[in-house]
């Protein structure tokens, strides 16, 4: 186990790559499950949005905004990558022993073209906010104040995130969802994300300095 905290940086930086784009992957394929957080409905995926922000906060301050830019663009590459695929595989003829499951399996995984590009678009904007805003934040205070600018980012970078989100996948589905509907559902889900913002701040510096560890 210690083995795995004394990696040279290369490949820590590597463990934490994966983890964005596994971490994105995951919150797009297992998303469509609604759970109950107490009183708030909202999709599983919930607990994964925060850990990649909070990955690209760690990896901004050690690396550098042109260094995340380039994470995001490959995560995009392979969340479409993986949606081409889910559809091509939706598609394709059941072996006789899968034919009974594969009702089931279409059923899972045939989430729409229109929520799949709600989720991209608010990721892309999401995300490319808060490597800019972390950077803002990071020139006005000289370097320091770590765990500031890293809520401050991630609070409005999920605003974005969430906004983005719920209108462009929801807005108009149904007569239901009218305007004041989607700020019903945005506000407390909003609120879950501010929250797990801030409880994940020292895990924050926890990163930085295992990253920055010789």
């Amino acid at each position: 186990m210690k083995q795995i905290f004394n990696i040279d940086q290369d490949k820590k930086v590597l463990v934490m790559q994966i983890l964005f784009t596994t971490s994105m992957l995951l919150a797009n394929i297992v998303g469509i499950k609604i759970i109950n957080i107490g009183p708030i409905v909202t999709s599983v995926g919930v607990w994964l949005v925060p850990i990649s922000f909070l990955i690209t906060d760690i990896l901004a301050e050690v690396k550098g905004k042109k260094f995340v830019a380039n994470l995001i663009w490959s995560t995009v590459i392979a969340l479409i990558f993986s949606y081409l695929f889910i559809k091509l595989s939706i598609h394709l003829a059941p072996a006789d022993r899968f034919a009974e499951n594969n009702e089931a399996f279409v059923n899972i995984f045939s989430s729409s073209a229109r929520m799949f590009g709600a989720s991209i678009i608010a990721f892309i904007f999401s995300q490319f906010h808060d490597i800019w805003a972390f950077e803002f934040w990071k020139k006005k205070t000289n370097g320091k104040m770590l765990w500031l600018r890293n809520n401050l980012s991630t609070i409005v970078s999920q605003f974005i995130d969430t906004v983005l989100f719920m209108f462009l996948a929801f807005y108009q589905m149904t007569p239901k969802f009218d305007a004041a509907f989607i700020w019903q559902l945005i506000i407390p889900y909003y609120i879950l994300k501010i929250i797990l913002a801030l409880v994940d701040t020292p895990l924050v510096y926890i990163g930085v300095k295992w990253l920055k560890k010789k």
